[in-house]
């Protein structure tokens, strides 16, 4: 996805933007409707009183502006909720929810177009066609509110809660992975990490400091194929970076692309190439997969806290995390024979890291709970069987680190025998 998509895409998730274009699209109406009169030709079959359309416009306007400022009141309320009880990291995604926006949009657009046509009545505007127009138009406003109010009653009760929150962070996460899956390098071609740059070789370095969110692979290619050298990333979207830290590196650069890059820093390909790479201050879902499974385990370790004492939720999220994770697992694609930015090498998405996101936070915070303990054991040893030799290895790696915890924190022999009985951690398949 190239940069400009990308942002369009952040853009078009935000409630301003649908809030906008519906609020837009009431306006427009009620300024049809005052072509009626030229484009509507004939005699007029129903003559509606300018005072009977003021009325109900009336009543629309009022009632929406209590309606659109108290959902207002619930959605900030449900946001704080979802931030003190679940993770703030989820936040964002709640913010984005398409149902909340879709409501509060139709309460906004309602709002507005009841408020232009009784100004433009007020005013005289509209004739007896206008008017009939107007009148249609009011009886389908009402018919979208009514069908938003019966939509956003039934989502409240589900709005800022821990299995809604918890449901949105998952199908971010799957997202993502089914992205990363689709394009396993993003695009690109593996990166080999065991290489070491050649003399001559050229580095790209940060010059801000946070999250890296976005890449630009699409660009980067562009490049590549202009300074005829391979562009080898060393960050990947979710990576920490600051200033001086190593972006990318062309390996193959010239003497002559050395000096050309060097001398045009501010404005020229140097800057192209650290344009192509979004830093932000924080993660995003998008192209990040292990966010998603970094914010499952904090909503678990949460949950596992003295203050909140709900190891339930923790073995919710247990549940989930080998869901996704076993999609990782069966899912990667065939490799295709030509990736789209053959120029630029992404390092691969390691296994290991992904159990480390998943799963390490919760075998700490858990560890004197029998219960989480063994579920999250039954889960490591049936992932344990499954995908290549990586996942399974970091699949054992983590029950062996899991049962260590637990080890160290349990007091009763009966719960580590408990534990430890069923299959051997380090067996085979």
């Amino acid at each position: 996805m190239r940069r400009w998509q990308w942002i369009l895409l952040r853009t078009a998730r935000q409630l301003w933007f649908r809030a906008t274009l519906i609020g837009a699209l009431g306006v427009a109406a009620a300024g049809l409707a005052l072509l009626a009169d030229r484009f509507i030709p004939g005699q007029q079959q129903l003559d509606v009183g300018a005072d009977a359309v003021n009325s109900v416009l009336s009543i629309i306007a009022s009632s929406m502006l209590a309606v659109t400022t108290f959902s207002l009141s619930v959605m900030t309320s449900a946001y704080g909720a979802a931030a003190s009880t679940v993770t703030p990291r989820a936040t964002p995604l709640l913010r984005q929810d398409r149902v909340t926006q879709n409501v509060l949009s139709t309460f906004l657009g309602s709002f507005l177009f009841s408020i232009v046509g009784i100004v433009a009545l007020k005013a005289g505007a509209y004739g007896p066609q206008g008017r009939a127009v107007l009148f249609v138009v009011t009886i389908g406003v009402i018919v979208l509110v009514v069908v938003a109010l019966l939509s956003w009653i039934d989502h409240l009760t589900r709005l800022g809660n821990v299995r809604e929150t918890t449901d949105r962070v998952e199908e971010a996460t799957r997202s993502a992975l089914a992205a990363r899956l689709a394009c396993p390098f993003l695009g690109g071609i593996p990166r080999d990490e065991t290489a070491t740059p050649p003399p001559g070789a050229v580095t790209v370095r940060a010059q801000v400091t946070g999250y890296v969110q976005h890449v630009d692979m699409g660009a980067l290619d562009a490049c590549g194929a202009r300074l005829e050298t391979p562009i080898c990333l060393a960050v990947v979207p979710g990576a920490f970076v600051h200033e001086g830290t190593p972006l990318m590196v062309l390996p193959h650069a010239g003497a002559a692309t050395a000096e050309a890059l060097e001398e045009t820093d501010q404005k020229g390909m140097a800057q192209t190439l650290r344009d192509a790479i979004t830093i932000g201050d924080a993660r995003s879902f998008d192209q990040d997969p292990r966010f998603g499974l970094s914010v499952l385990s904090e909503i678990a370790s949460r949950a596992l806290s003295p203050a909140v004492n709900d190891p339930g939720t923790a073995i919710d999220v247990i549940g989930r995390a080998a869901r996704l994770l076993t999609l990782w697992a069966k899912g990667h694609a065939e490799d295709a024979a030509e990736p789209p930015c053959p120029h630029v090498q992404v390092p691969p998405l390691l296994a290991a890291d992904l159990f480390d996101d998943a799963f390490r936070p919760i075998a700490r915070d858990g560890a004197a709970l029998i219960e989480v303990q063994l579920r999250l054991r039954k889960t490591l040893l049936a992932l344990a069987g499954m995908g290549d030799d990586a996942f399974r290895a970091a699949a054992r790696a983590t029950a062996d680190l899991a049962l260590a915890h637990a080890e160290a924190a349990l007091r009763i022999e009966a719960d580590k025998r408990l534990l430890r009985g069923g299959a051997p951690v380090g067996g085979g398949r």
